[in-house]
Parts: C-alpha cells; structure tokens; sequence
C-alpha cells in the first residue's frame, strides 16, 4: 500500500488559526445577552458591528478597524430600533451601509459616515416595515444592489428594493414554521432557508416556489442551519436524534441521502458555518465553544475532509466573518474571524504556511 493513499494531499491541511495581540482587540463591549442564534457581529474591511447591551431598544457599535484597545462606555451607537436588535449584516456593495432586524418588527437600513460615528446615530435611511413578528434574519443579495431579504419570526420571508422601500416579493405559506437561517446562492438566482420544522428548503424567490426540499435533514429538535456552496451544492449543520451535533453536505439532484454526514459530539450550541468560495473551506464555530473547526469540501468521497481545530480558552459568543478583500494576501492569510467574548472582540486570523 503506498504512502499516498494514507495522507491525503491538501493545500490547507497545515492552516493554523492565530489570536492577535491584546492590544489589537476592542475591549469593554457589552455584547448582547438576547438568546437569538445568529452571530451577533459583521464585519467588512472598514469597519466592525457588534450588537450590544442597551437600555431601552436596541442598538450596536460600529467601529472602524483600526480603533483598537479599549473602547468608552460612551463611545456612541446605532440606537434607532425600539427592541433588541437580533441580526445586522453589511452591505456588500457599499462598505458603509447596513442593515439591521430586530425584535420591534423592522428591518432598518443605515448610512455610516466616513470616519465612523461622533454622536449616537438614530436616524435610519431606510426603514421597511412588513413583518407581523420580530426578524431574526437580514441578508443582503450577493450580486444585485439594493436588494434584501429579510425573515421574521411571523415565518415570512420579504425580499425589499433598499432603494425604493418597497416589498419587491413576499414569500408567505412556504415555511409552516420558524426559520432559522437563509442563504442565498452564489449568483443570487435562489436561496435555501433552514426551517425548525426540519426540513431545508431550496426556494426561487421569482416563481416564489419551493424548487427542492428536505424533510428532515437532521432528526435533532435543535436550530439547524443551511448554506449554499458554490457549486449549488448545500451545506447544513443540525443535531441528531440523540442530541449529537452533525454536518451534512446535500446534492440537489438527488436529496434522498446526503453525500456526507460527520457527527461532531453531544455539545448543545448551535454550530454557525462560514464558507469560503475561493479554497473550498467551511469553517464551523459552535456557540458557547472555544473551539474553531475547519473542513474541506471535494470532489471525491467522503466529500467532508476534517483539516484542523483552532482552540482556545474561552467560549466565544458570536462571531463576525472577514470578506475576501478584506485581508491582508501578502501574510498568506486565507480567513480572519471576529470572535466576540462577554467583554470583547478578539480578531483570530487563519494562515496557510508556506514552504
């Protein structure tokens, strides 16, 4: 048997994740307490939003990369919702507009100035109001400007023109119940939601039909959730009958059975996917884990290859997600993950080593 069949070869097989120094943290952030599974942090190249504690309503910090170390209790914030804020994401057209839901039923849409905030920021752009229940999930369309989706707990999904305010398309009686998490494709054609009565769904918002659908794609009662590849395959995360947390990796063409399935351990939080278009990699963070797992998706079987484990010492509560042209190439960094703590935000930058 040769040597080459044991090891597989892989170009990210010695990625190693890599805290930065104290003194390039933000530290004393309140981070928010509300039980919502989303990752409570967005992140593009100029700037970091985390949602935060707040009296009265619902608001987060924005603050432009660079302002490392100790950030004042009176640094101003985003405070124009009426409830807690539950899922913010940037724009990905315009590093200074985002977007954020919460648990007053309104997504709002806002301009950031240049610099960062000088006084608390109240005044919205744009303000869509649709959902009957709080909304948990906002995503911006990959490819078309001024597009976003959003989903509440009212089980609708609205898809909005940002420009114009107004309901482009309103996807109603799809989903029989909470939806957990929405992904769109990589061209933005279609979009597969996570649903917590266990089944992942594949739907074109045009038609505003289910395109696929899978029933029980993890047994487990817990929140799951559901991603595209970029080869139109889906990526899910969920937990098993008996509680074990699980990966999945599903060919639309043929749902009966997963391509791959891995179970993890029996820990209970809910494990957030981040994926990487250009290398292939899935990073999975689990919340309330110290730990960082990373897999490569292939052509061949098993499909799901476990490369490492960044770990370290404390559990993290959200975490933010660096967009490619965010990061610096020239140190051979292929990720870096906004990890949010009780009390800060601690940058974890993932390199391939070279020869």
């Amino acid at each position: 048997m040769s040597f080459r069949k044991v090891v597989r070869q892989s170009k990210f097989r010695h990625v190693f994740g890599q805290p930065v120094k104290t003194e390039q943290c933000y530290d004393d952030i309140r981070v928010s307490r509300v039980t919502w599974d989303s990752t409570f942090c967005a992140v593009n190249p100029s700037f970091v939003a985390i949602i935060v504690e707040a009296s009265g309503g619902g608001a987060f910090l924005v603050l432009p990369l660079h302002k490392t170390g100790r950030i004042d209790k009176s640094y101003p914030t985003v405070c124009g919702h009426t409830g807690p804020v539950l899922d913010i994401d940037w724009c990905p057209h315009n590093d200074h507009v985002i977007a954020s839901g919460s648990e007053d039923c309104t997504v709002m849409v806002w301009q950031i100035p240049e610099n960062g905030l000088s006084q608390p920021l109240t005044e919205p752009v744009v303000v869509l109001e649709g959902h009957s229940k709080r909304v948990g999930i906002v995503t911006w369309h990959p490819t078309a400007r001024n597009v976003l989706l959003s989903a509440g707990c009212d089980n609708v999904v609205l898809i909005w023109n940002v420009g114009t305010a107004e309901e482009l398309y309103r996807l109603e009686g799809l989903h029989p119940d909470l939806i957990y998490s929405v992904s769109w494709s990589r061209d933005g054609s279609r979009f597969c939601t996570a649903c917590k009565d266990k089944s992942v769904r594949v739907i074109d918002p045009r038609r505003g039909t289910v395109v696929a659908e899978k029933e029980r794609a993890h047994e487990g009662a817990r929140p799951m959730r559901a991603i595209f590849l970029a080869d139109g395959k889906i990526f899910t995360t969920g937990f098993s009958r008996m509680s074990e947390r699980q990966l999945a990796l599903w060919d639309l063409e043929n749902l009966e059975e997963p391509m791959g399935l891995q179970e993890l351990d029996s820990s209970n939080g809910a494990l957030l996917p981040f994926y990487d278009p250009d290398t292939n990699v899935v990073y999975v963070c689990g919340k309330g884990d110290s730990s960082i797992r990373y897999f490569e998706i292939t052509e061949e079987p098993p499909y799901i290859h476990f490369l490492n484990t960044f770990t370290s010492k404390e559990p993290q509560r959200g975490m933010g997600w660096m967009p490619k042209r965010g990061l610096d190439v020239s140190k051979c960094e292929i990720a870096r993950f906004y990890k949010l703590h009780e009390r800060k935000c601690e940058p974890i930058i993932m390199t391939v080593p070279r020869k």
